[in-house]
């Protein structure tokens, strides 16, 4: 096991190929630790090059929307008017705390995705 930093994409490529190589290790043998160690090293590389962006608010509420069938008319519940429900929706309308706790109730969106500018 010759386990190193992993500080380029050089560096990140190696990890990957000999990752694949022990993919099936078993816990707890030789393998099976470099294996635990590797994932661990190239899940913070990945974390600091290439982090994942939380999802627009807008494009979140409307992605919740679609996965539960979702109608605009079925906000007005947790937004308030109909006229509101589309202002938000087309960018127009800023959320409002009240309608940010609504909504992640509602949705299951977190608070986090919600509160962000957009």
């Amino acid at each position: 096991m010759n386990i190193s930093p992993i500080r380029s994409d050089k560096d990140y490529n190696k990890a990957l190929d000999r990752l694949e190589k022990i993919f099936d290790a078993k816990p707890g043998t030789k393998e099976g630790d470099e294996l635990e160690i590797l994932s661990i090293l190239i899940d913070k590389y990945e974390n600091e090059h290439f982090p994942i962006e939380m999802p627009d608010p807008v494009e979140a509420i409307k992605f919740r929307m679609e996965q539960m069938g979702m109608k605009q008319k079925d906000l007005v519940a947790m937004i308030g008017f109909k006229s509101r429900v589309s202002e938000i929706l087309n960018r127009k309308r800023k959320l409002t705390l009240d309608m940010v706790r609504q909504l992640s109730k509602a949705l299951r969106i977190p608070t986090e995705v919600l509160i962000q500018e957009y």
